[in-house]
């Protein structure tokens, strides 16, 4: 039988764009044909979509690699390579990403959410795109990007109709199994249930009319503690999966080894949801005095069913209240729903510059690296294009707010210059080793200068 896993960790990795081509075109009787380089193909993203047939996060704990396929590289006669395809991940309707700090990125609520967890990088553009009036002949194209990579965390939190909650050991595994199919582990000692177990109730089966009958799901929600609303023991692991369930059946033990009277038990229990979340306990519930075959004394909590999982005394009751609460429920949810599917993508980076140690510095953010991402950066032509790039996305006045001075090294992808303000001086580096143009400057006066021919 599959385990079932709630919390799993996912590592995305998108395509690889394709690289673009330098090529010429050569033909008899065609003098000087000109560029022909096609573009590289973009790479696979990466998707997450909830889908309703997913149960469980267990396809994730010993294989959590998930690959989107690369774009193919272009090739002459200005022939693009091929688009890498999509890869679509499915995951349990409710699974909330994480990024590795724990921040929320996405919650997939609903059934056909989708969200982008790697975007594809971007195919190279050929040396075709590249011909001006300008620049008849460019011998350089762009390098595909690198997909993007990430780890994260999943988080599964059930969708149950109904959540059975109490203390360890007060008999709610048994009555799981006595309703529905499910066989959870069941044993005389606290914490036999470790993780949560899915049950479907059907009432009404006998009827004439199976329009009549009520299924839902009930969800055996592992005993909780007192401080579990804080943390204590596995308190949020398991209180999270009460989140979604429309009704609570709160279970409480009338055995004599239980270890707080009933009515403190119920105290305890619903302090605990509220503490956790206070709109837990305006749901509707159903109070339970479970265990009452064995049970001594009174029992002296208003509205409560007492009930037997073992001798099933009062449990066809129990399940007839929770029908009913639980169509009462959905009729008002159909009534309020809005749901539709929601396509997340990530939000754009935002081009920033950081100190990189003593004058040095690292201007990040997919945008300033794709202005760079060229095969050859020792090319006069290809630094002009970068540079008039990077002057675009505002680089130039970035790197002056943040105090870069004169012999600075900067560091842009897998660009690295020296930043120089002065007019003799300033270039991508002041030797002869990666000297542009004068006309192709990277900087000058606090700000790159394409245009100057002084």
């Amino acid at each position: 039988m599959s385990a079932f896993v709630d919390s799993a960790q996912l590592h995305a990795k998108a395509g690889d764009g394709g690289a673009g081509c330098v090529s010429f075109r050569r033909e008899a009787h065609v003098a000087k044909g000109g560029p022909d380089g096609g573009d590289g193909g973009r790479g696979g993203d990466v998707w997450l979509v909830a889908d309703p047939n997913q149960a469980s996060l267990l396809g994730f704990r010993d294989h959590p690699f998930r690959r989107g396929s690369d774009g193919a590289h272009g090739t002459s006669k200005r022939q693009h390579g091929a688009r890498g395809q999509d890869l679509d991940v499915a995951v349990p309707v409710g699974t909330v990403v994480h990024d590795r700090d724990g921040t929320v990125l996405v919650d997939l609520a609903g059934p056909g959410d989708r969200w982008r967890a790697a975007e594809g990088g971007l195919g190279g553009a050929g040396n075709a795109r590249f011909l001006s009036n300008r620049r008849r002949a460019p011998a350089f194209a762009e390098q595909g990007e690198r997909g993007q990579e990430c780890w994260l965390n999943l988080e599964l939190k059930l969708r149950a109709d109904v959540a059975l909650i109490g203390f360890p050991n007060v008999g709610k595994s048994t009555l799981i199994a006595r309703v529905s199919a499910a066989r959870p582990k069941i044993a005389d000692y606290p914490f036999t249930t470790l993780v949560p177990n899915l049950g479907v109730v059907r009432v009404g089966r006998r009827t004439s009319r199976p329009e009549d009958a009520t299924e839902f799901v009930m969800a055996d929600i592992p005993g909780l503690i007192e401080g579990a609303a804080h943390g204590r023991g596995l308190g949020h692991d398991f209180l999270r999966h009460v989140e979604y369930a429309t009704v609570l059946c709160v279970l409480l033990d009338r055995s004599p080894n239980a270890s707080i009277p009933p009515n403190e038990q119920l105290e305890v229990l619903l302090g605990e949801l509220g503490e956790y979340r206070a709109d837990l306990l305006g749901r509707p519930r159903v109070v339970v005095g479970s265990k009452s075959d064995v049970a001594l004394g009174e029992f002296n909590v208003p509205d409560a069913l007492p009930i037997s999982a073992v001798t099933g005394d009062g449990v066809s009751a129990l399940v007839e209240r929770l029908a009913e609460l639980v169509s009462l429920s959905r009729l008002d949810a159909a009534r309020e729903a809005t749901h539709e599917v929601v396509v997340h993508a990530p939000v754009a980076d935002d081009v920033r510059v950081v100190s990189d140690g003593p004058h040095a510095w690292e201007v990040l953010g997919r945008t300033a690296t794709r202005a760079v991402r060229f095969q050859d950066l020792t090319d006069d032509e290809a630094l002009a294009e970068i540079v008039k790039r990077l002057r675009a996305i505002g680089v130039d006045r970035l790197l002056a707010r943040a105090g870069v001075l004169d012999g600075d090294v900067v560091r842009v992808g897998p660009l690295t210059f020296e930043w120089w303000r002065d007019a003799v001086g300033a270039g991508l580096d002041r030797g002869d080793h990666h000297r542009a143009t004068r006309r192709e400057r990277l900087a000058r006066h606090g700000r790159l200068d394409d245009d100057d021919d002084s």
